[in-house]
């Protein structure tokens, strides 16, 4: 389960009816993006950036899964991202073999975060993103990127009720260097 797993930090800034405010910190993440929108077309993707930590890269080097898992849509497709380990920087992180993986410096940013259990499949994902949007409209804050659906268990091994999911809304406010 995701309780084994190193998870980005964050300060609640706020608790909204229904929501939380967060502001994460800076983090490197590996990203993949997949043709089309239905993110469980995506499971190639997760296969690719899965094989890149497990030693398909450069170096053959073994990283530490975290989590979440991030998905969202842009443009034509769905990007997935996996956040490396805290510990890691840019030039201790191993090139990867697989030329569609990058790695990337994730600036921290403070979104909108709606918890949710069990499964996370894109009809209840959009249900619960339009339900997030409505929430942080109604409280005065404005959307500055799409949302994302962040997964914390395998889907395939662990209980739907146990399961620990996401909706994030990026929103426009204070970044971590700006304090």
């Amino acid at each position: 389960m995701a309780e084994d797993y190193e998870e980005p930090d964050f300060d609640i800034i706020s608790s909204q009816s229904g929501f939380e405010v967060r502001l994460y910190t800076d983090t490197i993440q590996a990203r993949v993006k997949t043709m089309g929108e239905d993110w469980r077309g995506s499971s190639g993707g997760f296969r690719r950036i899965a094989g890149y930590i497990f030693g398909r890269n450069h170096r053959k080097q073994m990283i530490d899964m975290t989590a979440p898992v991030h998905i969202w849509q842009e443009g034509d497709g769905t990007m997935m991202a996996f956040t490396m380990p805290s510990d890691l920087s840019m030039e201790d992180l191993p090139a990867p073999n697989d030329e569609g993986i990058e790695l990337i410096h994730s600036k921290g940013q403070t979104v909108a975060a709606l918890p949710f259990s069990g499964f996370s499949g894109p009809r209840k994902s959009e249900r619960l993103k339009r339900r997030l949007q409505n929430m942080v409209e109604e409280a005065g804050l404005v959307s500055s990127g799409p949302p994302m659906l962040a997964v914390y268990d395998d889907p395939t091994s662990t209980l739907p009720f146990m399961r620990r999911n996401e909706i994030l809304i990026p929103l426009e406010g204070p970044n971590p260097k700006e304090d």
